[in-house]
């Protein structure tokens, strides 16, 4: 069991991550491949890295065992700025740090015998080491398997994560942070002032005013994962919520496309699917192959029916997928999860709000 103790200035500082974190996902996507218990919308994607990513794997795999324990800076805080720039933290991770992770790492993996075990062993003495061309062979481990595991998939994880991320931001504000820390459930559950999340080993984390970042991640399955570091600034990251099981990775099913464009229409359902992670009317209008008003009118159809979300950002308009959209593409609609909290209206009915579509016209 993890227990994360809140005080009252915790919950003004408890966020959503912004966006999603590609180290985070490299790492627990390592996980997802020595998983016994394997979900079969992984199955091609998991089939195509084994494949194909040999000796990448034999680089990763010995610093990302299947279960337990992983070094802390192979998931820097500044990968939420983007891949680059979380491995370049990375391979400046002081060799104090490193040296210390990698003696916690062997610490907790036990005896090791077979094939490859002397390698294993050796590489990570040498990451412990910390010289420039082993950093340099990391770093470079890691772009190919990022290529290798999200070059054609990378859209719909951002997609997945970012339709959870939406959907708790706009619980917590409309409703607070207690309500949306009540979203997480059976695995992670608010017990005021207490978050209790189901847990390999039993640990205590007490926030002392520095809030908590919660980042949603696909690769995420069952448990959350927290950074075993108390000195870095508190995560936890959690399964992303895609309507009780994970989007496939390998693309879009034609025969559930088919039965979209029945259902919606086949140029609402192509901007449906247009919408990815994150898009404005314009880049919505060019992926749909339809002029920006017939965008702009779609998403406005869309949005009504909750599939997906607009808000402006400075001239511009961004749509994203609710969950229950995510679910329609991945021809799952039957499995829907509550919608956000509504804003109540003047007279206390709890019916949604409108937004004016003057609102979310596109800018110049």
């Amino acid at each position: 069991m993890l227990r994360v103790h809140f005080t009252a200035g915790d919950m003004a500082r408890t966020r959503v991550a912004d966006t999603p974190d590609p180290l985070w996902e490299t790492v627990l996507s390592l996980h997802q491949l020595q998983e016994r218990n394997r979900e079969s919308a992984l199955d091609d994607w998991r089939g195509n890295v084994l494949r194909h990513g040999g000796p990448t794997l034999r680089l990763l795999l010995p610093l990302v065992p299947a279960r337990g324990y992983f070094p802390d800076f192979l998931t820097p805080p500044e990968g939420s700025e983007g891949f680059e720039a979380g491995l370049d933290s990375l391979l400046c991770t002081p060799r104090a740090q490193l040296r210390a992770q990698i003696e916690k790492l062997d610490a907790g993996a036990g005896p090791r015998n077979g094939n490859g075990a002397g390698a294993q062993d050796s590489w990570r003495r040498a990451v412990a080491e910390g010289s420039a061309p082993t950093l340099h062979r990391l770093g470079g481990a890691l772009r190919d398997y990022r290529r290798l595991a999200f070059g054609t998939s990378w859209q719909r994880v951002r997609a997945g994560i970012e339709a959870d991320r939406t959907w708790r931001a706009r619980v917590q504000w409309h409703s607070g942070t207690e309500a949306m820390l009540r979203t997480f459930g059976p695995r992670i559950r608010w017990r005021a002032p207490v978050l209790e999340c189901d847990y390999p080993v039993e640990s205590e984390v007490r926030l002392d005013g520095r809030g908590l970042l919660l980042i949603p991640s696909y690769f995420c399955r069952r448990t959350p994962v927290a950074l075993a570091d108390p000195a870095l600034p508190p995560t936890l990251v959690y399964p992303a919520r895609t309507h009780g099981s994970p989007c496939r990775l390998d693309g879009d099913d034609p025969e559930t496309a088919a039965h979209l464009g029945r259902l919606l229409g086949h140029t609402r359902a192509a901007v449906l699917q247009s919408v990815g992670g994150d898009c404005t009317t314009s880049e919505l209008a060019r992926r749909a192959g339809v002029s920006v008003s017939s965008a702009s009118e779609h998403a406005a159809v869309l949005r009504g029916a909750g599939l997906i979300t607009s808000c402006r950002v400075r001239n511009a308009v961004r749509h994203a997928l609710t969950p229950i959209g995510l679910a329609l593409l991945d021809g799952r609609p039957a499995a829907v999860i509550p919608g956000p909290v509504a804003r109540r209206d003047a007279a206390g009915t709890g019916r949604p709000v409108a937004v004016p579509a003057s609102a979310c016209a596109e800018g110049a």
